[in-house]
């Protein structure tokens, strides 16, 4: 690769740093083609990329970017996976991880938080986007019912210590 690739690459990398959400890098020694076919078709499916470059130029390319802290984990055969959506990289690197044993997460930069693979881990387990606004208005239909028991409630509670004090005066 002479230096304008390399220039190249460099700028590409830093764009899509740049433009990223999230960022997961992940070691991938000993995986097969078919391997891999598989990780990038499961990334493309969720809107996210998995991409593997020297780890220098990668280094380079996190310059200036909220990407700077993956650097310290660029050693080796490592990959990087990157989506706008904060959790669609990391739950399809995550649930790849979970088939596939030579494919080991090691960590990651959401914004700028740094993330080990716990961290990676944790941030997959959170639900999408979808299932937050399914959720959501879900609760937006029950509160209605809800609210007008709670209100008739105290009303009812009143009623009945009146009907005592009634019954207390009568007897009395």
């Amino acid at each position: 690769m002479d230096r304008a690739q390399k220039a190249e690459q460099i700028d590409a990398l830093n764009k899509k740093f740049s433009d990223a959400g999230v960022v997961v890098v992940a070691r991938y020694q000993g995986m097969t083609v078919a391997d891999m076919s598989k990780l990038r078709s499961q990334m493309r499916a969720v809107g996210a990329s998995f991409k593997i470059s020297k780890n220098r130029l990668a280094k380079r390319a996190a310059d200036g970017t909220m990407a700077k802290p993956i650097q310290e984990l660029l050693k080796g055969p490592t990959g990087i996976a990157v989506s706008l959506d904060p959790l669609a990289a990391p739950k399809a690197a995550y649930q790849y991880a979970k088939t596939n044993a030579k494919f080991v997460i090691l960590g990651g930069v959401v914004g700028e938080t740094v993330l080990d693979a716990k961290g990676v881990e944790a941030l997959a387990s959170l639900p999408s986007l979808d299932e937050l606004r399914a959720r959501l208005a879900g609760m937006l239909k029950q509160p209605a019912a809800k609210i007008a028991t709670v209100l008739q409630a105290p009303a009812g509670q009143l009623a009945r210590v009146f009907g005592a004090f009634a019954k207390k005066g009568e007897a009395a």
